[in-house]
C-alpha cells in the first residue's frame, strides 16, 4: 500500500520529467511545447489541490507546521503565476523558452524543499496526531 508521501513523490517525479521535456523542446516545435505545457499544467494543478487538502491543511492546524505550510502555499502560488505567464507567450518565441526555464526552476526548487524539509515536519506532526488519537481510543477501550 502506498503512503501519502509515496503518492506525492510519484507526482513529483512526473513534474520533474515534464519540466525536463518542457525546457528541452525547442522553438521549432511549438505544438510539442504547448502539449507539454498543457500536460504539466494539469499535473501541477491536480497535485497542488490534492496536496493542499490532504497535507497542507492538516499541517496548518499545528503551530509547528504553520510557517512551512505558508511557505509551501506561497510557492504554489508563484508556480501558478509562472504557468499563467507562460500561457500568454507564443510557444515558438525565445521569451517562452526563458519563462519555461524559470517555471521549471521554480517547480524543481519547490519539490526539493518539500521532500527535504516539509515532508519531515509534516510526518512528525501527522504521526503525533495519529498516535495521540489512537492512544486516547485505546485508553477508553481498555478502561471500559
Amino acid at each position: 500500500m502506498k503512503t501519502l508521501y509515496d503518492a506525492l513523490r510519484d507526482s513529483h517525479d512526473r513534474q520533474r520529467h515534464l519540466c525536463l521535456r518542457l525546457t528541452r523542446t525547442g522553438a521549432r516545435h511549438p505544438d510539442r511545447r504547448q502539449a507539454i505545457l498543457d500536460e504539466l499544467k494539469v499535473e501541477l494543478a491536480a497535485h497542488a489541490a490534492a496536496e493542499e487538502r490532504y497535507l497542507y491543511a492538516p499541517i496548518l492546524m499545528d503551530d509547528l507546521g504553520l510557517d512551512a505550510s505558508r511557505h509551501a502555499l506561497a510557492e504554489h502560488h508563484k508556480i501558478d503565476e509562472a504557468v499563467e505567464t507562460l500561457e500568454q507567450l507564443a510557444p515558438d518565441g525565445e521569451a517562452w523558452g526563458q519563462h519555461a526555464k524559470g517555471l521549471a526552476h521554480a517547480v524543481r526548487h519547490h519539490l526539493k524543499e518539500e521532500e527535504t524539509r516539509f515532508f519531515q515536519v509534516s510526518g512528525r506532526i501527522l504521526l503525533a496526531k495519529a498516535y495521540e488519537k489512537d492512544y486516547a481510543r485505546l485508553q477508553r477501550k481498555l478502561a471500559a
